[in-house]
């Protein structure tokens, strides 16, 4: 009888260890499985959604003068400028809190769209060059920052943030399937879209 009484309590105390130890390594394993997510969305990092092509006409021009300014000399080219520019979402910059119990996550935040990137293409006409004013290889250099600055100051006058806007949900409904994956849920029913404008950008 006693012995029959050894085995109960020792099965019983085996099962609560058994218990304990799984529940521990569930909740090890969902944490883990939330920090997985997170680090999966972050690595999606830049979503673009839109591209805008650019033909600009720019116009440089630099005078030096010298012998107390009697003399001077003048270059100047006429640059045109193609580029193009992707704007979109940079996703590192989202906000999510993780519900461990419910496996689901709650996105709080969602970054305003931005440049992503720029690839523009300078070709130069009329280029005409003063006396002691020469165009040097630092003076190119200048005028490719200069024309891809141009570009970017011109993205906010067209309308590519506010597509950028509207495809939104394209990736919020992105992150939900790397949620998805590993079946877990996510929350973005109280997510708010800024919709102030994008600060611009200087290169």
């Amino acid at each position: 009888m006693e012995t029959f009484f050894t085995l109960i309590i020792g099965a019983l105390l085996v099962l609560v260890a058994v218990t304990i130890y799984r529940f521990f390594i569930e909740k090890k394993r969902t944490t883990y499985q939330a920090t997985v997510l997170v680090d999966q969305i972050k690595k999606v990092c830049k979503f673009v959604t839109v591209e805008g092509d650019f033909a600009e006409i720019y116009h440089y021009e630099n005078v030096k003068e010298r012998y107390l300014k009697l003399i001077s000399s003048r270059k100047k080219a006429l640059i045109v400028i193609n580029a193009k520019a992707q704007v979109g979402f940079d996703l590192s910059k989202i906000e999510i809190e993780t519900n461990l119990k419910q496996k689901r996550i709650v996105l709080t935040h969602f970054p305003q769209p931005e440049i992503l990137s720029i690839e523009n293409d300078i070709n130069y006409y009329d280029k005409k060059e003063g006396f002691f004013n020469k165009f040097e290889a630092q003076d190119l250099t200048e005028l490719q920052k200069e024309a891809k600055q141009h570009i970017i100051n011109k993205v906010p006058e067209s309308n590519l943030y506010n597509v950028a806007r509207k495809e939104a949900l394209d990736s919020i409904l992105l992150i939900e399937n790397v949620v998805q994956t590993i079946g877990w849920q996510l929350d973005y029913s109280k997510l708010k879209l800024e919709k102030k404008a994008p600060k611009e950008l200087k290169v």
